[in-house]
């Protein structure tokens, strides 16, 4: 007999082309907003303006300093353009979003976000700060966004190469959610689905970055994704990507990317039915071989090495890894698996199962 607990998140979707700008006015005037701090990186600002346009008179303040990781600092100026607010409106990707959970944190102020990549984090709990070269996270259900609006159509512009790292992110939190701390059925069988819409979705956007349906496809496997995550926690290979990320301000999405089928080969001789399901949503009777050959067909970047990292850089924060690992991985973290893991994953070899 199965047993397990499964915690729903309160928040509420709206999904649908053009939702952004026929429904947003409607979800703010919902939650009584009249103080709104908007934030959006430079390159969605203009965008945000124009979504926000026909609620521009309760618009207060405006950030955009927006950059990955979320530095310390840019956290504080955040908290301090929410002097006023009742409200965060967040439109744009994973740092924006992270960006107003940081705000979210220390106000509880409500968070409205809109969504422009496939990034998942508008709909976790999730926190998390960089400071000193030291990213660190947490969950906090103040920092759920209250309401996302999920429009595909403002992924239409976001570059090929862009949607499939941000697409391959998403495949990141499936993949993990088979064997992070907090799994359970429910969100193992929203994370199976969530593969296929990605699977069905990222070959046809990197052939044609205009096909509207296949942008559809990922923006709701990104939403699965990030709910299965969102109730499963994070693991091994999220722990690795935050640990890179924050010692060498690497690109969130490339290096989950390129890092996941490492952590896949290492795990799946000792996940069995999880290596099964992802196998079967991908369509491939290997799933370590399938998602390689998914992400080298998609352009993935060839290994670490080619997001700058020297050989010896991913060595060099192997304890970090370590005294984070988590204790239940499937197959146990050690020293020497998690060296040749990073090796692999610096070179870009094609990896096996039980590498590691």
């Amino acid at each position: 007999m199965t047993t397990f607990t499964y915690d729903a998140l309160p928040a509420r979707v709206v999904f649908g082309p053009g939702a952004a700008v026929t429904r947003l006015p409607a979800e703010i005037d919902t939650l009584g907003a009249q103080r709104i701090l908007l934030i959006a990186g430079a390159s969605e600002l203009t965008l945000a303006r124009e979504l926000s346009a026909p609620f521009a008179d309760r618009i207060t303040a405006t950030f955009s300093a927006v950059r990955p990781h979320v530095p310390i600092e840019v956290a504080d100026s955040a908290r301090e353009a929410a002097a006023d607010a009742d409200l965060i409106l967040c439109v744009g990707g994973g740092s924006t979003t992270g960006t107003a959970k940081a705000v979210a944190l220390t106000t509880g102020l409500p968070i409205v976000a809109v969504p422009t990549t496939y990034a998942g984090s508008e709909v976790t709990p999730v926190w998390g700060l960089t400071e000193d070269g030291r990213k660190t996270t947490g969950t906090d259900p103040v920092v759920l966004p209250r309401t996302v609006v999920y429009d595909p159509d403002l992924t239409l512009t976001l570059p090929a190469s862009l949607s499939v790292a941000s697409g391959l992110n998403a495949m990141a939190h499936c993949v993990e959610a088979f064997w992070a701390p907090r799994r359970n059925p429910v969100s193992s069988a929203v994370a199976a689905d969530a593969i296929r819409h990605l699977a069905v979705g990222l070959p046809a956007i990197a052939a044609d970055p205009g096909d509207e349906p296949a942008r559809a496809d990922l923006m709701l496997g990104a939403y699965l994704a990030g709910s299965a995550f969102a109730v499963a926690g994070s693991g091994l290979h999220h722990k690795i990507c935050h640990v890179l990320g924050g010692a060498f301000d690497l690109p969130h999405a490339e290096t989950h990317a390129i890092v996941l089928p490492y952590v896949l080969a290492l795990n799946a001789p000792n996940a069995p039915d999880a290596s099964s399901r992802i196998a079967s949503a991908l369509g491939n009777d290997d799933p370590v071989r399938g998602l390689h050959e998914l992400g080298s067909k998609l352009g993935v970047p060839a290994g670490l090495r080619a997001l700058g990292l020297s050989e010896n850089d991913p060595q060099s924060v192997v304890d970090d890894i370590l005294a984070l690992a988590p204790a239940d991985n499937p197959t146990p973290v050690t020293r020497d698996g998690l060296q040749n893991l990073l090796r692999a994953a610096w070179a870009g070899t094609a990896p096996t199962k039980g590498e590691g």
